[in-house]
């Protein structure tokens, strides 16, 4: 029983810290919205195979050592930043950038998937707060006493959590009536990202802890 507490502990904590708003669920909400549910879906799978990276990295005891390392740390936060506020750029060019997409209908043609992909990627293993995350994780896993069944169990349900979340938001946001509201205010959506990039690439690469 108390293997299952532990492991409902760390499915409801997962979910809460990649449910709630972030760089990387803005990101996908606005390109569903944007460019369509094949590259949301696109963003959506690099922002999870960031995160199961990082999983599999910490299972191997790879995240622990980089964590005691405040050097090794500092790069991947000040890279993350950089990227981060990178994005912002783009994001607030678009917002000052009126273009026939705010009357057309949104097209997921000529879109570049692979670009996308690497993109989430970038965002999610440039985050220093997902390996910490899961450093915190294995800790549970990687007990002396912890059951052989444990790990896989924390990074399958872990993963699954990750796509429904992520995908569900490509999903939700690449709708027909997304995609009507998303022409009506994309300047002001852009420009949102724009500042949620901003603030969550600042706060990485000023941080001192």
């Amino acid at each position: 029983m108390a293997l299952s507490h532990e492991l409902m502990l760390i499915y409801t904590t997962y979910f809460v810290a990649t449910a709630s708003p972030g760089p990387s669920n803005m990101a996908i909400m606005g390109t569903a919205m944007n460019k369509g549910r094949g590259a949301a879906l696109a963003l959506a799978g690099g922002v999870i195979s960031g995160s199961m990276l990082w999983a599999l990295l910490a299972a191997c005891g790879v995240l622990t050592v980089l964590a005691t390392f405040a050097q090794l740390l500092l790069v991947v936060k000040i890279g993350g930043g950089l990227y981060l506020l990178w994005l912002s750029y783009k994001a607030g060019k678009s917002a000052l950038t009126h273009t026939a997409a705010d009357k057309t209908v949104i097209s997921d043609h000529r879109v570049a998937y692979g670009a996308l992909f690497r993109q989430g990627v970038l965002m999610h293993v440039g985050n220093p707060k997902a390996i910490l995350t899961w450093v915190a994780i294995m800790s549970v896993a990687l007990k002396p006493d912890a059951a052989a069944s444990t790990l896989p169990l924390i990074i399958l349900g872990c993963a699954a959590i990750c796509v429904a979340v992520f995908c569900g938001y490509a999903l939700i946001f690449s709708t027909a009536a997304m995609n009507a509201f998303y022409r009506r205010i994309r300047r002001g959506l852009d420009a949102l990202l724009a500042c949620c990039f901003a603030i969550a690439g600042l706060k990485l690469v000023l941080s001192r802890q």
